[in-house]
């Protein structure tokens, strides 16, 4: 009889499964595989979010939404809401001497004729004159000023008369020029109101003009 052969016998190789059926590397992982071609060996890192592909950029993240322009005080908003229309030198002359005749008229129809009154609404007046010119004709606000002051005395000093009247014209006119002497203070006033108003308003403008004139880049060197 044949003695049976004793010792371990030798273990075969298992065949690995394919990569299609291994378990799924975790998100983020690192692949260290080796695709031996040759005498190279690559290393191929995983993509996070999906297993086997190579890192890519991330975009970044959104930006913070810009921060709401700060408000000025209540007084600047309010002006910025009202017109802003640009009238020629001719349109500004004849705006404020109808808006002053209208003004001497109430003045004399509600106040008697108060200098007071029509004095204080000159004023403002003037600065809006001055404001709605348009740059071209700035010269033109303190020149039509006092016209349009004079211009609105005319209901107030010709009373009951008027123009026309039993005083006739040239009492119309001296009473004009006196109330013109009387009342200097308003005249002058808003005169120099309407000024400087034009002043400030001619100096931005040459500032801006010689900010835009100077070159972007820095000079160039010899």
């Amino acid at each position: 009889m044949e003695q049976q052969r004793t010792g371990t016998p030798s273990r075969r190789p298992r065949p690995q499964a394919p990569l299609s059926q291994q378990a799924p590397l975790a998100k983020g992982a690192l692949i260290e595989g080796a695709l031996i071609e040759g005498a190279s060996v690559y290393r191929v890192t995983a993509r996070p979010g999906r297993t086997g592909q190579p890192d890519t950029p991330q975009r970044p993240g959104k930006r913070p939404a810009p921060r709401p322009p700060r408000q000025g005080p209540p007084v600047v908003a309010a002006l910025r809401r009202l017109p802003n229309p640009r009238l020629t030198g001719l349109g500004a002359g004849l705006f404020v001497c109808a808006l002053m005749l209208v003004i001497g008229s109430l003045d004399q129809l509600l106040f008697d004729g108060s200098a007071l009154v029509y004095g204080l609404l000159f004023l403002p007046v003037s600065a809006l004159t001055a404001c709605w010119v348009r740059s071209a004709d700035l010269v033109t606000a303190p020149i039509s000023v006092p016209i349009a002051f004079a211009v609105g005395l005319i209901p107030i000093t010709g009373g009951s008369e008027g123009t026309g009247g039993s005083g006739g014209l040239g009492v119309q006119i001296m009473a004009v020029v006196t109330a013109l002497a009387v009342q200097a203070g308003w005249l002058y006033g808003g005169t120099l109101v309407a000024g400087l108003i034009a002043t400030v308003r001619k100096i931005r403008l040459m500032t801006t003009r010689r900010r835009s004139r100077r070159p972007s880049g820095p000079p160039r060197r010899a």
